[in-house]
């Protein structure tokens, strides 16, 4: 893996046109850094996941504003931030689904954060009323640039 830190920055429009671009952009830094298929499929629906939850519940679909998305690489992690300065929420608020209980009823919608922690070794969410929201995700990698097990599955 890495020797010493890289970062990668996207700004991109609050629409869900530009989620391609974005799913693009992670899964292209991903792979850069020795992820394997799958686990860029795990980081890139993650990360579709934090935005598309931007563009809806932040943003409520406002194609004036702006989505960040910042990627840190260091020798241990690879993680991903994504920043918005809309409508923010307690992350601790959200209940997590009971998955039998919902794929009985056949809901739809509803389990971003839920798949977020899933596919990611590590989520966190900071919000700033009024001036920012951030999302954290990581996912750890082995010395051989594959990423190690589940460090806290919530």
């Amino acid at each position: 893996m890495a020797k010493k830190e890289k970062n990668y920055h996207l700004k991109i429009p609050s629409r869900t046109d530009d989620l391609e671009v974005i799913r693009d952009f992670v899964a292209s830094v991903a792979k850069k850094v020795g992820f394997d298929g799958d686990e860029v499929n795990k980081i890139e629906l993650a990360v579709d996941e934090a935005c598309t939850n931007v563009i809806e519940h932040a943003y409520q679909y406002d194609v004036k504003k702006n989505i960040d998305i910042a990627i840190k690489i260091d020798y241990n992690r690879f993680t991903v931030v994504v920043t918005d300065r809309g409508k923010g929420f307690n992350m601790q608020d959200v209940e997590l689904p009971d998955m039998k209980s919902y794929l009985a009823e056949i809901r739809v919608g509803g389990l971003g954060i839920y798949l977020m922690k899933q596919l990611m070794d590590e989520v966190d969410y900071h919000s700033e009323p009024g001036v920012k929201n951030e999302v954290r995700m990581v996912k750890y990698f082995l010395k051989d640039g594959k990423k190690k097990g589940k460090s806290n599955k919530k």
